[in-house]
């Protein structure tokens, strides 16, 4: 018999990113950036990184930051569930990534309050 395919599901996370956008319902919003905060998790098959110690096999954490930024900094959007839907729709173009979940916060939008969307996408 040959060797089983052996399988290592885990989660990369990319917690506290910070980036500045303009986006938001209020035409004040879309005229100046404000920050938004950004929490994304993947989870992916990381047996190939495991086993190589190699980046090419890995998911790069790096790759994701990028890509959120790019979004975030590049584009508009009136609500936050578009800006968190485009985020991951970048995100899953990687077809090792099996899902992910992202969260984006707009702090201190609503008088100190912070709204927050979490958004999850996984692969059919």
């Amino acid at each position: 018999m040959g060797q089983a395919t052996t399988r290592h599901v885990g989660t990369i996370r990319v917690t506290g990113m910070r980036f500045w956008g303009k986006h938001g319902v209020l035409d004040e919003e879309r005229e100046h950036e404000q920050p938004i905060d950004v929490d994304l998790a993947v989870a992916v098959d990381v047996a190939a990184a495991a086993r190589s110690d190699h980046l090419a096999d890995a998911v790069d954490y790096r790759a994701l930051y990028a890509k959120c930024e790019q979004i975030i900094t590049k584009r508009s959007h009136a609500l936050l569930e578009t800006l968190a839907s485009a985020c991951l729709d970048e995100v899953l173009v990687d077809t090792r990534i099996k899902s992910a979940t992202i969260r984006i916060r707009k702090p201190r939008a609503l008088e100190g309050a912070t709204p927050e969307v979490e958004l999850t996408r996984s692969r059919a």
